[in-house]
């Protein structure tokens, strides 16, 4: 598969153009929001095209980047959304506009499954293998081909994932579940951020 990579520095170009459905991904330098910084934003069209923004860590300036996602017009497709928004939040300071979780999807529609991971969803779902061997690997550098491939997989294949989970959602009669259930993401990442880890919900 040949992959169309751009890699953009510290902010997306003035003249690029997307559509209104558009797969989002980060890379951090680790998992703590308070500690560890973002790294890398990167987006796709859904047509084997990625465009990685390497974020000027000194300043987080990114106004063009900011806007599409901020704009309430453009689907945003993210895996894992809680952990996305909650850096990008942190360090952006953008509430993302008009968002779509596949984790969230599987976890409603796939409960055939116990594996809801990106790797076994593109495994269903477009029938690839993807390795997740870079996934914990320095994004805070200069960054290797390998790296680049890396990135560009964890969007490219959104839009069919999406897709596919969305058609399992209407047919088992989840939707609506799973539309009431994304409302809660923005609450989630604000509980994140004041340090409310834990299930609030759990006895």
């Amino acid at each position: 598969m040949k992959l169309d990579i751009k890699l953009h520095k510290e902010d997306l170009p003035d003249d690029l153009e997307f559509s209104d459905k558009i797969a989002v991904d980060c890379e951090f330098m680790g998992l703590n929001v308070a500690r560890d910084a973002l790294c890398l934003v990167q987006i796709s069209n859904g047509k084997n095209d990625a465009h990685i923004v390497q974020l000027d860590r000194g300043k987080y300036k990114a106004p063009n980047l900011i806007k599409i996602l901020s704009d309430k017009n453009v689907n945003k497709i993210f895996h894992y959304a809680r952990a996305d928004l909650l850096f990008i939040k942190k360090y952006l300071g953008v509430q993302v506009e008009n968002i779509n979780c596949t984790k969230i999807m599987s976890k409603l529609a796939r409960s055939y499954s116990d594996k809801h991971g990106l790797k076994d969803l593109v495994k269903e779902f477009t029938g690839n293998d993807v390795s997740k061997n870079l996934q914990t690997s320095d994004f805070g550098g200069i960054l290797s081909e390998k790296q680049l491939q890396y990135c560009a997989k964890d969007v490219i294949f959104l839009h069919q994932i999406y897709d596919g989970l969305e058609k399992i959602l209407v047919r088992e009669n989840r939707i609506n579940l799973y539309l009431n259930a994304k409302k809660f993401i923005h609450t989630r990442v604000e509980l994140d951020l004041a340090s409310f880890n834990d299930d609030i919900w759990a006895h």
